[in-house]
């Protein structure tokens, strides 16, 4: 029998809201069958931090079967995520953790955008929790689902779909200087036979980290697998997905590749001339707030 709406479903240790505003994602037998798809977001502190977890919360409060590893890049847990999954309900459904990025792999200020591969650490370290602390036998997904992108609630149903033993892929808007990434499917739609991408075609899986979820189950056939700071940079998704599949594993979601469900729609970074020169005078516009 399905939950009823409402309640509490707790399987595998993992605590997820059921309740009215879910119908239009699932129904009402579908709750009982779903596989719990852990999402690991590295974030780090930043004026547009807590703007861009309270975007991905509204997700996890519309989706049931989310449960969010959260990893701060950072010494200690900071209050504020603490205080946005509190606030947002979601508690009993994540796991707060943190792990500061070796010196060494931190880019100067004046570096390009992304001259250094980000969140290794976090999502290594999402990676070691779900191994220790998670049911190997659990049918359940992973996704790498960072704080800079915007995503439909259909692309969980969607993900809800991969199969034991797979990873599964699908386009991603506004990324590698194109208005979509996508796979190319063979005249039947059953395989993937290559990406359209420009971005550095000849990487065996040329795809973005918003692109695929695996199936949990792969994580402990492969201990070993993990992010790299050795990866060249742009290689980060195709040398750990190497380790787990090949193309022709791959299944496709989202319509058969045709539906574009996130978007990789990295904020601007927030002009503060203003509150600098508050600053300079021993001001400041947040006092006493959490912005």
């Amino acid at each position: 029998m399905g939950a009823p709406l409402g309640h509490m479903v707790y399987q595998y240790g993992v605590t997820r809201c059921v309740d009215q505003t879910e119908q239009s994602i699932y129904t009402e037998n579908e709750y009982e069958n779903l596989p719990t798809i852990y999402a690991i977001t590295p974030t780090y502190a930043r004026p547009e931090q807590k703007a861009e977890l309270t975007r991905l919360s509204h997700v996890f409060m519309l989706v049931p079967n989310l449960y969010w590893i959260i990893v701060e890049d950072s010494d200690e847990k900071t209050h504020l995520v603490e205080n946005l999954l509190a606030r947002a309900g979601l508690t009993l459904r994540s796991i707060q953790l943190q792990v500061k990025t070796p010196a060494a792999y931190v880019p100067p200020r004046a570096e390009p955008y992304r001259v250094q591969p980000r969140g290794v650490k976090q999502r290594n370290t999402g990676l070691s929790w779900l191994r220790s602390y998670t049911d190997p036998e659990e049918h359940g997904i992973v996704y790498f689902m960072d704080d800079e992108n915007t995503y439909s609630v259909d692309l969980f149903s969607e993900m809800s779909k991969t199969q034991p033993g797979r990873v599964s892929v699908w386009p991603v808007g506004l990324v590698g200087t194109l208005m979509v990434e996508r796979p190319i499917l063979n005249d039947q739609k059953t395989e993937i036979i290559g990406f359209n991408t420009v971005s550095r075609p000849e990487r065996p899986f040329p795809i973005d980290m918003a692109a695929f979820a695996i199936s949990k189950n792969l994580l402990f056939q492969h201990p070993e697998v993990r992010f790299s700071y050795n990866a060249h940079l742009g290689y980060q998704e195709t040398e750990f997905l190497m380790n787990l599949t090949t193309l022709r594993e791959l299944q496709p979601l989202a319509t058969e590749s045709e539906d574009v469900l996130v978007w990789h729609t990295r904020t601007q970074k927030t002009k503060l001339t203003g509150e600098d020169g508050l600053r300079k005078n021993g001001r400041r516009s947040d006092e006493g707030l959490e912005v």
